[in-house]
């Protein structure tokens, strides 16, 4: 091949296709997972459910009353999850010690962000404090992954 055939090769490439774009990045934060929310408000537990899915995650299951927490299993086969601190008025922190306990990652979401007393059992997870946004939430939850893989090898 001679370098004008390959210069014309080359010059009919769309290269456009081929630039790294920030979006696409942040698309494949959650690529795969499978998802909890705990959340009770229903429309915030909407949004973040697209959000996450939007993210790549597979699956993503709600709970949003106190009465379904109970009967759910923190070994459910969940790859993380994200818990808001007060469902229907009721604590989830014993709920986050179990996730703690089955090595499932996990943020808290909530408008408690100010309670250090609440999070001091956990203080290597992330606190989101409420109102978040898309992006904060998404790196918050896909960082605590990152941290539980690397912690497994």
């Amino acid at each position: 091949m001679t370098g004008t055939r390959f210069g014309t090769f080359l010059g009919s490439v769309d290269w456009a296709r081929f630039v790294w774009r920030e979006d696409v990045l942040a698309n494949m934060l959650l690529e795969g997972l499978r998802l909890l929310i705990v959340e009770d408000e229903f429309l915030i537990a909407m949004d973040v459910e697209q959000l996450c899915r939007d993210h790549g995650a597979v699956d993503v299951v709600v709970i949003g009353t106190a009465a379904d927490l109970v009967t759910a299993s923190t070994s459910a086969g969940f790859d993380a999850a994200i818990l808001d601190v007060m469902v229907e008025g009721q604590p989830t922190l014993d709920f986050a010690r179990g996730l703690a306990e089955h090595g499932i990652p996990f943020v808290f979401a909530t408008g408690y962000s100010d309670r250090g007393d609440v999070f001091s059992a956990f203080p290597d997870v992330r606190v989101v404090g409420k109102p978040y946004t898309g992006d904060e939430i998404v790196e918050a939850l896909a960082t605590a992954v990152a941290a539980a893989r690397r912690a497994d090898r």
